[in-house]
């Protein structure tokens, strides 16, 4: 949960209301923008910081807060999204977006002590599924802004030109280029959310009764595996590749220790948490092709798995 600043008393500040009122938009906006929750917080908490350093009369000027929150924060994650290829690559092993739960299973902040506020959650759609947020990782910063703005958010090119600084017909062509990346992964014919639940749940069935046979023949033959432990827990360091290989991964790892695996929804879609005494240790979302799993994200760092750990 984040943080909040000393935003006043709505008594004394008559644009709290309207300030806290962008707070999930804000949220939700930096998330698709990051591929990370925790630094969304950090960009959402640095703009209500930024617009309470303005004077008041500089705030009476601004015409539209939710226009001007929404340009500061789309500037500060255009400007992480700008480093973030050196983050990425000091972090150890395969960086994986941070997975976000369905909304009713959303528990603790980062105190660890008190019920998330609603207003923290993360909208589950299309455009926040693992398959999507990897893609998106793909594309240049100005790529990602004026895509999400205008494909997601649906803001007019105008207003993306003043967030990124260029024309609107340059942002046109951004969107345009980042729109074919995003249709060059998509599969012609996605499965329906049940189709992929009981593909999930054979799968969790099959590795649970370690049957490697299973396992194989619900994944393609040439599935990925890609673990994120972020050098903070044993992950390996590169995608595992062949649906043998990962099947007797799996199989393998499941019987070094006592792991109990439950479905659950991973970024909106049918995902998988494994968990040893009650603690959540990794957490899985798939990428479904027909009728088999092509890729398999595993996310294990601690630091990304806040939302789903309990007590």
């Amino acid at each position: 949960m984040t943080v909040q600043p000393e935003l006043g008393d709505s008594r004394h500040d008559p644009h709290l209301s309207v300030i806290m009122s962008e707070r999930r938009r804000l949220l939700n906006l930096a998330y698709r923008l990051l591929g990370s929750l925790s630094e969304a917080e950090d960009v959402v908490q640095e703009t209500y910081a930024r617009w309470y350093a303005l004077t008041r009369q500089q705030q009476e000027a601004v015409e539209s807060i939710g226009a001007w929150l929404t340009t500061v924060a789309s500037r500060i994650c255009l400007t992480l999204l700008g480093s973030a290829r050196a983050r990425r690559e000091r972090y150890v092993g395969q960086w994986i977006p941070e997975p976000v739960p369905e909304p009713t299973e959303w528990i603790t902040g980062r105190s660890g002590d008190a019920v998330g506020d609603p207003a923290d959650r993360i909208t589950l759609d299309e455009s926040v599924n693992m398959a999507f947020l990897v893609v998106l990782e793909s594309m240049t910063p100005a790529e990602r802004v004026a895509f999400v703005l205008h494909d997601v958010f649906r803001y007019p090119f105008a207003e993306v030109a003043e967030i990124v600084g260029r024309t609107p017909a340059a942002c046109r062509q951004l969107a345009t280029s980042a729109r074919r990346r995003i249709r060059a992964a998509q599969a012609p014919t996605p499965p329906t959310t049940p189709q992929q639940a009981r593909i999930v749940r054979e799968f969790k069935r099959a590795w649970e009764a370690k049957d490697v046979a299973a396992l194989i023949g619900l994944l393609d033959p040439a599935a990925t595996a890609i673990g994120d432990g972020g050098g903070v827990v044993t992950a390996t360091p590169h995608p595992i590749e062949g649906a043998e290989t990962i099947a007797r991964f799996l199989t393998a790892r499941i019987g070094e220790v006592q792991l109990a695996v439950r479905e659950c929804t991973v970024n909106g879609q049918p995902g998988l948490v494994a968990q040893v005494d009650g603690v959540t240790m990794s957490v899985y979302a798939f990428d479904i092709v027909g009728d088999r799993i092509q890729r398999i994200w595993a996310v294990l760092n601690p630091d990304k798995l806040r939302l789903w750990t309990a007590g």
